[in-house]
């Protein structure tokens, strides 16, 4: 279950049957369906689908990596995040509205898989990062030009088409 809080942003509550972020598998399960909403979404899937050309078995192991560095200290990730996105900002030429709409769907899955601190911790530190990326990359940390933060990028969200794609990539190795 959510609820809103001050500023229209959602916030996960303990909920029966949920637990929180723990482990590598948790942050392989939210990552997988936070890339099969991220590939069929109007925005964010053509960028990640015809221009990056994303490789989910190549892509899972560093990116949860990255985020079980960033959530649960384990020290694994050791590369810079910000030169692949300037890559692909060559390429695909990014906006803000590109990170807000990333930012709703990270927020949006989040909610709806976990609750909890280590939870909260991603929104967190996913917010933080999406706003540093628009700000380097695009010039302006406002994300979708102004009035569009969080709790606006969630709202936004379309109705999603198959997840099969990323339920067939293989698991993070160790």
């Amino acid at each position: 279950m959510t609820h809103a809080i001050a500023g229209g942003r959602r916030c996960a509550t303990e909920q029966p049957g949920r637990a929180d972020i723990t482990d590598r598998r948790d942050i392989l399960e939210l990552l997988r369906d936070f890339y099969a909403r991220a590939f069929h979404d109007d925005v964010l899937g053509p960028v990640f689908v015809d221009v990056a050309k994303m490789d989910l078995g190549v892509h899972l192991p560093v990116i949860c990596d990255f985020w079980e560095t960033v959530l649960l200290h384990t020290g694994g990730y050791r590369r810079n995040t910000l030169s692949p996105h300037q890559r692909l900002h060559a390429r695909a030429a990014l906006t803000s509205a590109h990170f807000a709409r990333w930012l709703g769907l990270w927020m949006a899955t989040i909610d709806d898989r976990y609750p909890g601190p280590t939870a909260e911790l991603a929104k967190l530190q996913g917010s933080r990062m999406a706003g540093a990326m628009s700000r380097r990359i695009t010039g302006t940390g406002e994300l979708g030009g102004g009035s569009h933060g969080p709790a606006e990028a969630v709202a936004a969200l379309p109705n999603l088409r198959s997840w099969s794609q990323v339920q067939r990539a293989p698991l993070c190795p160790r």
